[in-house]
């Protein structure tokens, strides 16, 4: 599901900003960047995570940015220095061009000559900046909750259809048999041209025959199965995976009333019910 949280807090002159990110994705896939000083704590912020997201490709950064009245102490580059001085004298050695002091006023102004001081990560500093972190987690689940409860409404009012779709079926269902019954009077009377045969057993074989097209059973389960869903919307904690393996059984007894229709107002109504599930399944890859 995706989701943004953010949130800053102040430590040592040092304006440290917490953002996260998040996609859908069936697992949890946790891409975290942070400044070397905090690498420490990677371990503690995927706990914090893991505990408070469950599923999700999250993206968390962590920075901090010097405040304008904070003046961050720098050092000189030992190894860098020596390097360019080195490389000085080899040039100036080869070309017997004196050396003064001149060349150390312009080697500070070399890149990379002056790097700043690492301040230690300490628990004071980790005290304060800990509940920024866990702010910014309420900020990206608060934005899940909102967008969890528009594609709840969706999904519902989905599901609601498909049932009103079911119950749309038993209107057809008389003149289907109706329809199935004479269809296979008008190929027997073709096919067998006016000779005689055993009417009793021809009405053994209709009724065989329709109860294979019955499709009682499969309106019943697809009832229960919608029953099910809403009970799992309603009740369950992160109830994505679920709804997914309950919207699969919907669909398979969908696709069977279809196959044993033999009816185009009943066609017509599967139809619609797969539209629907097909939605319904598209905005479950959003659900936890």
């Amino acid at each position: 599901m995706t989701g943004y949280g953010k949130n800053t807090c102040e430590v040592k002159n040092k304006k440290v900003t917490v953002e996260l990110r998040s996609l859908n994705s069936k697992q949890l896939d946790l891409n975290i960047k942070l400044s070397s000083i905090y690498r420490e704590k990677e371990p503690e912020i995927r706990n914090i995570l893991s505990a408070a997201l469950g599923r999700g490709k999250v993206d968390f950064f962590m920075f901090a940015d010097q405040q304008e009245d904070g003046q961050e102490a720098s050092v000189i580059n030992k190894e860098v220095f020596r390097n360019y001085y080195d490389q000085l004298s080899d040039i100036a050695g080869d070309m017997k061009i004196p050396m003064d002091q001149q060349v150390f006023s312009a080697l500070l102004k070399m890149p990379e000559i002056f790097r700043p001081v690492q301040d230690e990560l300490n628990e004071a500093s980790w005290n304060v900046i800990r509940p920024a972190i866990e702010n910014a987690v309420d900020d990206l689940v608060q934005f899940r909750q909102q967008e969890g409860a528009v594609l709840e409404n969706d999904i519902m009012e989905r599901i609601h259809k498909i049932e009103q779709l079911l119950e749309e079926i038993p209107a057809f269902e008389d003149q289907r048999i109706a329809k199935i019954k004479g269809r296979i009077t008008n190929n027997l009377g073709e096919f067998v041209l006016g000779e005689q045969f055993d009417k009793d057993r021809f009405e053994q074989e209709i009724i065989y025959y329709l109860e294979k097209l019955d499709i009682t059973e499969e309106k019943v389960r697809l009832k229960n199965h919608c029953v099910y869903f809403v009970e799992t919307v309603n009740n369950a904690e992160m109830p994505g995976k679920k709804l997914g393996f309950i919207s699969q059984e919907i669909g398979r007894e969908i696709n069977t009333i279809g196959s044993k229709a033999n009816d185009a107002d009943i066609q017509k109504l599967v139809v619609q019910m797969k539209d629907e599930l097909e939605k319904i399944k598209e905005q479950l890859m959003n659900v936890l």
